[in-house]
């Protein structure tokens, strides 16, 4: 993908594991020693933890918009309730902003984040995800 602000520097998609690695342990920056700590490091995580718990994780720490980390915090500041009562749609929202969460406004959603929490809700929908959401708010 292509760095917008600059349409020659490349940017890479980093798996869950490797975010959460990078978030956990280590600093902001681009090196290559960084680059080298984070492989490491992501492969630990994913020899000790199984998806569920590296999912789980990720979701408590990323960045959901300035000053604002992890879901409950995201879903408190934009919703007034607690994760756990998220709509289908809320939810999606909230992964549409995830690529850049200062860029992209979970209270101010562009036309792009709205088209994201669509295809979101789609792919939440065939995968499941409507009836996951149905179960855990009823608990």
């Amino acid at each position: 993908a292509h760095n917008e602000r600059n349409e020659s520097r490349i940017r890479g998609a980093s798996t869950l594991s490797q975010q959460t690695a990078k978030n956990l342990f280590l600093w902001d920056g681009r090196s290559w020693v960084r680059k080298g700590l984070e492989a490491g490091l992501t492969l630990g995580i994913e020899t000790v933890w199984s998806k569920k718990r590296i999912l789980t994780v990720y979701l408590n720490i990323a960045e959901f918009g300035d000053g604002i980390f992890g879901v409950e915090a995201a879903a408190q500041r934009y919703f007034h309730k607690p994760a756990s009562r998220l709509s289908l749609s809320e939810a999606a929202l909230l992964a549409a902003v995830l690529p850049n969460p200062i860029r992209y406004k979970a209270n101010a959603p562009s036309g792009y984040v709205r088209s994201r929490q669509a295809w979101i809700m789609r792919q939440m929908r065939q995968l499941g995800g409507e009836s996951f959401m149905t179960r855990n708010q009823l608990n």
